[in-house]
Formats: structure tokens, sequence, C-alpha cells
């Protein structure tokens, strides 16, 4: 149900207990990532037992319901390689598997001690086909062969276990230290119990500071073009386009643009390897009516035109307060743009959005006296500022990468051009 997600809450079954089924079939809803998702029948058949009630929370990897395939609805299983016929007797595969996997700490040996040797050989990579076992998977068996390579006795081994680290998560390393428990005296009040959403931020934070080491840059910028061009045109804009034109669309097309320029801001790291993303997909931070934050993403933000964007942005906006964003439209993101402005606020330091390398905050736009230097001489007038933060993660941003792109972000910003036509 996506890459970062660890558990969720089932919220709704669509089937009870004797139930018949078809695979692809909606079975359930299940709370993940903060939105809502639909579960699809895996196989056909009959419904025998339902494993997690409503509301409970489950791990990625418990069983939540048992189904009963018939010989007659099943699929017909794919068989290992002939070569591996040979080599060495079928495997129980982990679907039917009596063995319980192994525990938490045991997967997460498997995750920290990924194998050196990357080389897969044929007869592994058809043996991984035949049981759908990825390569990030494989990595993690313990492998006897020479200088390190993994053998095919290594994955039969370890699908007979169960496939114990199939949903390993990964254990940042923390250098030894450990968190004292000092006792601290938290007071006396009412006590109100975390919802499932904020104990998701609240971890998704820890993680990412954690995970993270943030420096935060500060620049001011000169809006005061882009706030007379909006002002003028904005009712022209809406009745063209069908669409409010708020600030937002205007910055989410000035940082593609500069994301564009720069890209490796519009990075993640995988251990010791950099990732750089093909596409540009803008989040943006949204507080949700219950004041808990949500993501929502305009994908391929740099291929889009204005009124593309503010539709978008319009559209996701309205579906993130009634509660009806769907989980594809929450992820994905690859530079994330916090307003912290919309609560008054004159800057912020946000926290970068996992995995993302950086987040972009926008503050409150304010009119005052500035300085402006002509040819002739200097004036005094009234002008739209803002201060623009971003926080970015030092392991692979710099000063001068991060200080660069948002400095671009703010001559984009100024330099918006007041003749545009709608």
């Amino acid at each position: 149900m996506g890459e970062s997600i660890s558990e969720g809450t089932i919220i709704n079954w669509l089937v009870k207990e004797g139930d018949a089924i078809e695979q692809d079939q909606i079975i359930l809803e299940v709370a993940t990532d903060k939105v809502d998702s639909e579960v699809p029948a895996p196989a056909s058949g009959v419904i025998t037992k339902i494993l997690a009630q409503v509301d409970e929370v489950v791990k990625v990897g418990e069983v939540i319901a048992k189904i009963d395939v018939s010989k007659d609805q099943a699929a017909p299983a794919k068989k290992a390689s002939a070569e591996a016929k040979k080599e060495s007797p079928k495997p129980v595969k982990p679907q039917a598997s009596k063995k319980k996997p192994a525990a938490t700490s045991t997967s997460q040996s498997y995750t920290l001690n990924k194998n050196k040797n990357t080389y897969i050989s044929p007869l592994i990579e058809n043996i991984a086909l035949d049981y759908h076992i990825s390569y990030e998977e494989l990595a993690r068996i313990p492998a006897t062969g020479h200088d390190g390579r993994l053998r095919k006795s290594d994955v039969f081994k370890y699908l007979e276990e169960g496939r114990p680290a199939q949903f390993a998560q990964p254990v940042p390393e923390v250098g030894g230290f450990q968190v004292p428990d000092l006792k601290l005296d938290k007071g006396k009040g009412e006590i109100i119990e975390m919802d499932r959403m904020r104990q998701m931020i609240a971890d998704h934070m820890v993680y990412s500071k954690h995970t993270s080491p943030h420096v935060t840059a500060y620049v001011e910028a000169d809006l005061t073009q882009m706030v007379n061009w909006r002002n003028a045109n904005k009712k022209a804009f809406q009745d063209k386009y069908g669409q409010r034109l708020t600030f937002t669309p205007l910055f989410v097309e000035a940082v593609a643009k500069a994301v564009k320029d720069f890209p490796m801001i519009n990075v993640s790291v995988d251990g010791k390897n950099i990732i750089k993303k093909d596409e540009i997909n803008i989040g943006m931070a949204t507080a949700l009516p219950s004041g808990n934050l949500i993501v929502p993403v305009v994908k391929d933000a740099d291929k889009k035109d204005l009124p593309t964007i503010a539709a978008e942005v319009n559209a996701l906006a309205e579906k993130a307060r009634n509660n009806k964003l769907k989980h594809e439209e929450t992820s994905g993101s690859t530079f994330t743009i916090s307003n912290v402005g919309t609560f008054g606020s004159l800057m912020g330091t946000p926290i970068i959005n996992q995995p993302e390398v950086a987040i972009l905050a926008t503050g409150i736009i304010k009119k005052r006296a500035e300085v402006i230097e002509y040819d002739e001489e200097d004036k005094i007038e009234i002008r739209s500022m803002m201060y623009l933060s971003l926080s970015f993660d030092h392991r692979v941003v710099d000063g001068f990468l991060g200080g660069s792109f948002l400095r671009r972000v703010a001559d984009y910003f100024e330099d918006f051009n007041e003749e545009r036509t709608v």
C-alpha cells in the first residue's frame, strides 16, 4: 500500500465470514498514510475467517483474513525453474507455509545486514520471479556462497522459514546513543489520546529529524509584481477557467521552475546512493479541519500551465477539507511547500517530508516601506514582502546548493511578469 506504510487501521469490512468473493473484488477499507484506501481480494474463494476487526491497527505483513481457494478457482501456481528442480526439491511456498515469520528483531537483522555482493545469477532471478521476491528482499537474505554470493539453497531456506524479512522496515543506526529516561515531570491535567493521524504525524516528524541533519536558510522576496498581477486578474481568471486564483498555484509554478534549474534538490537518499528523480511532483502541506496535516501532490508540475495547476490545487484542497483524498493523491511528492503564512506566521522552520531532501516554507505577505534603488536616486515605496525559508538535508544538500536554489525561487517570485495574460 506504499513504500513508507508500516501499519494501517481497518475501518470497514465489505464482506463477512462465509461470503464468496471474486479476485480483485473490493473487500475492505483501510486507513493508511492519512488517507482511506480500498483493498481488493488477492484471489477468488470464500472468506473463512476475519482476524482483524474494525478500528484495529495492524502491521504490514499481518494476516487479517483467510480465504478458502477451491481448486477450480485457484490460479495455477508457478513452478520453480527446471534447473532449480534438478538441484533441490521444491520448497513449500510461503503462502502455504505453516511456520510463523521470524520475530521483528530477526527481520530487522536482515535489513541491517544487507548482502555486499549484489550479483544475482539467472537461476536466483528465475526463482525470485516465481515467488515474487524483490531485489530489495533478496539483499536481506543471508548468503553462504563464495565472496558472499547468494545461492539457490539460501533462497529456498529463506522461503521455508516463511520469508521473515519480507516486510522488514529499515532501522536507522544511532551510533550507540540511547535516549536517557529522565523521569521528567509532565504535569497534571486532562489526558487526551492522540488520534491515528496525529500518531502517524508524530512518528514521521521524529523520524525525519532523526534521519536528516536539518539546516534552514532564509531569504526575503519582493512579491509586489505578483500580488498586483493576481489582484488585477483573479476575476478574469475565474471567468475564463472557472477556477479561483490563489497564490498557491503561482508558488507551485515558480518552485517547479527552480527545481528544474537545480535537479539535485529533487533527490532522495537510499543508503549510500542518491536517487535523482525523473519527475517534479510538488507537495502542498495542508491543514485539515481537525488541525492535522496532509500533503496532497501536484504531479508533473513542471509540465503543466497555470490554469491546470490552479484546477488541481483547488480540487486537492477541496478533497482535503472533505477527507476525500485518495492514496495516490498524497504520495509521490519529490519537493514540498508549506505555506505558514496562511496562519499569519512571518516565517517558519519546516521539517523535511521524507524521503525528500528539502522543504520550502512561505511566510505571510506583508506590506511595508522599503528602500528601492533607482539609477537616479533611492526611493521609499510600499512593497509586498515575504520571507522564504528552506530546510534541507545536509547529508546531500550543501549550503551553496540550498542557498542558490532558495535565491532562484525568490527571483522567480520577484520577476513575475505583470504583463502576463490569463
